[in-house]
């Protein structure tokens, strides 16, 4: 996302439905973050124009909503006692919106309708195991950006060494140390 090209004052009006000199309102009255360009025009990034939408309750154009929130996660787990544990981690925060899938097939789903920014993966489940489902998102258009935390009781090196060249962003051991994962998620989060 933060590659993506910034929005014109005039593309803000067009999405809004409302005049420009509006949008230039709200950057004069700081609540809409914008920079200027050195031929003095204003920008504004995607993701500051989103956070304004939601911090307004303005609605969010179509073209935008199918970009993850960045702050859902999905934990993909098979243990339902390791799925609370980790739901009871995060929940300290109190900034993350969490959902959970029991197996690799409810993931998939999952990853469709809830769109997280972040997946928890249990790489050791019955019937599509948690490679496969790494594979399927890494491979999907609408997930490629998706961050992923591998997680297993059985990791070797060389599991390791397969996740991380598929794309998986982290890999770690149970049981873990509380600490390590919520740095590992906010930091993941803060570069989605």
């Amino acid at each position: 996302m933060a590659n993506e090209k910034p929005l014109t004052t005039g593309e803000i009006a067009d999405l809004c439905h409302i005049h420009l000199r509006t949008v230039l309102q709200w950057i004069h009255d700081g609540k809409l973050k914008a920079y200027r360009t050195p031929g003095n025009h204003s920008r504004v990034k995607i993701e500051d124009f989103i956070s304004f939408l939601k911090q307004y309750n303005m609605p969010i154009p179509e073209n935008f909503e199918s970009r993850g929130d960045s702050r859902k996660i999905l934990i993909v787990d098979d243990d339902i006692n390791m799925v609370n544990s980790i739901k009871r981690i995060l929940r300290k925060e109190q900034a993350f919106e969490i959902d959970v899938a029991y197996d690799g097939f409810e993931a998939g789903i999952k990853l469709l309708l809830f769109k997280p920014a972040l997946v928890i993966l249990d790489m050791k489940m019955p019937g599509m195991n948690g490679f496969e489902v790494a594979q399927k998102i890494k491979r999907s258009a609408n997930c490629q950006n998706t961050k992923i935390i591998g997680v297993s009781a059985y990791f070797d090196e060389a599991d390791k060494e397969k996740l991380l060249k598929m794309g998986v962003d982290f890999c770690l051991d149970k049981p873990f140390n509380t600490t390590v994962l919520l740095d590992q998620v906010k930091s993941l989060l803060a570069a989605a």
